[in-house]
């Protein structure tokens, strides 16, 4: 592992720690779209035995369970662990790409956006595969280089407030990056040594309140939380301002919101 792999691990941790119930309120219900396409992927049936790498607060390891199939579940921040517990998750704090289970252990993985949140993308799908069966799927998903205009809402609100953008946001190491398209991510599982590897993008509009999705990034929660927590309290006011107006542009009735947002879901076999 080299320093800025081990940096990008270590501030993905800090980003997290103690937003496990803030993450629940905003962005999970983001994430939680793609779910049930993502264990179609992985073929999760009555009975599977799966694992759900970075569950969060354990949105996909629900759903498994729903489906009658045997789950546990991993996640980097001791906070989500907790949170998934208290929802009746099987789950322990592990991080990518060192898993406490031996070879061949589960008939399926999901990874619901995971792999861009770990140091070393490579080595985390390696490791995926290790504890795979032999024939077992994998199902992940990812944002894509592709971004829908919902996803850009932050960005233009900072831009227009004149946010400055913190030296110290880490970003990837470039020689761990891929390019974040469909056909490259289902090429990064190939190398990972995965067959039948395929991807495709995910488009949907993301529901939400004017209040609600304000509430993640003002309480830290990811990368555009670290953005608006490292501002001074008059360019969180403006943020807030820009962010209020431009979100007129995705009202679908009173405050409530429809954000297009794109992601990438990719599938393969041990």
């Amino acid at each position: 592992m080299t320093d800025s792999t081990q940096a990008f691990d270590t501030a993905e941790r800090t980003m997290w720690a103690g937003r496990a119930h803030a993450y629940a309120a905003s962005f999970a219900r983001l994430c939680a779209h793609p779910v049930e396409r993502l264990l179609d992927a992985a073929e999760i049936e009555t009975g599977t035995y799966v694992l759900d790498a970075g569950t969060g607060t354990g949105t996909a390891a629900l759903a498994a369970l729903e489906r009658g199939a045997r789950v546990c579940a991993v996640d980097a921040d001791a906070g989500m662990v907790a949170a998934a517990r208290a929802a009746g998750v099987e789950a322990e704090v592990a991080l990518l790409p060192e898993l406490p289970y031996p070879d061949g252990e589960f008939e399926a993985v999901v990874a619901n956006f995971v792999v861009n949140h770990v140091g070393r993308p490579r080595a985390a799908l390696a490791e995926l595969r290790r504890v795979l069966k032999p024939g077992g799927r994998v199902a992940l998903t990812s944002w894509g280089a592709r971004r829908g205009a919902g996803q850009e809402l932050f960005g233009r609100a900072f831009a227009a407030a004149g946010a400055v953008v913190p030296d110290d946001l880490r970003r990837l190491d470039p020689a761990e990056d891929f390019a974040r398209t469909a056909d490259a991510f289902a090429e990064l599982l190939r190398e990972a040594g995965f067959t039948d590897a395929r991807a495709a993008e995910l488009e949907w509009d993301h529901r939400t309140t004017v209040g609600e999705w304000w509430g993640g990034p003002a309480a830290g929660v990811a990368t555009a939380g670290l953005i608006v927590t490292s501002q001074d309290e008059g360019t969180v006011v403006r943020i807030r301002r820009e962010y209020e107006r431009l979100a007129g542009e995705f009202a679908v009735g009173g405050h409530e919101l429809a954000l297009p947002h794109i992601a990438v879901l990719a599938c393969g076999r041990a």
